[in-house]
């Protein structure tokens, strides 16, 4: 199993990663939680993989076991920007504008974590190992991208999965139901993690 953090400047050395992780995000994200987002052959994609992010895999022989996508607060492409502050501000139908409780940070060391998921796939005896090694290199891309904090929507559930993993994931806003599952906005620090 290894991990890998891609983009556009490295996607050339991972021959079919960058592909693969497009199409776990369509299983992930479409087939499986049945979410109606953008796609193409077989590829879940939106507004926001651009070359401004940064997309961490966890592979093992080409398929990807996990991922997630780091976005940068300061990034705009067109009317968007990172999709929390979009959704605040009104820009995205399916998420509501209440989902922090303070203003969307704008700076350059605030990263959004987006698009996480694990393939349902990996088994539950590895399933730890698998979040733990996807935690690990978040901190380490966040990290080396100069990140002090990392600005996420996740599964309210999740938070104990991120202590487990070594991370404090404190809610930065209400818990939001979608489709039938509780997410909360949460802010992570890195700057322990960056001794």
């Amino acid at each position: 199993m290894e991990v890998t953090t891609l983009s556009y400047e490295n996607l050339h050395n991972h021959g079919e990663l960058f592909a693969n992780m497009f199409r776990a995000r369509h299983r992930a994200f479409i087939q499986q939680n049945k979410w109606d987002l953008p796609q193409a052959n077989g590829m879940e994609f939106d507004q926001y993989d651009t070359p401004a992010s940064r997309w961490l895999a966890v592979h093992d022989n080409g398929e990807v076991l996990a991922g997630i996508r780091l976005t940068p607060t300061t990034h705009r492409c067109g009317i968007y920007s990172y999709m929390i502050r979009d959704a605040q501000l009104g820009l995205l139908e399916t998420i509501p504008s209440n989902l922090l409780d303070m203003p969307a940070p704008v700076a350059p060391h605030i990263w959004e974590s987006s698009r996480v998921f694990v393939s349902e796939t990996v088994p539950a005896s590895l399933r730890l190992r698998v979040q733990l090694q996807l935690r690990q290199e978040m901190v380490a891309a966040a990290r080396d991208l100069g990140a002090s904090m990392v600005l996420g929507l996740i599964p309210e559930a999740s938070r104990r999965i991120g202590r487990r993993v070594g991370l404090e994931c404190e809610p930065a806003g209400p818990i939001l139901n979608f489709d039938g599952l509780d997410c909360v906005c949460v802010t992570i620090s890195m700057a322990a993690k960056l001794h």
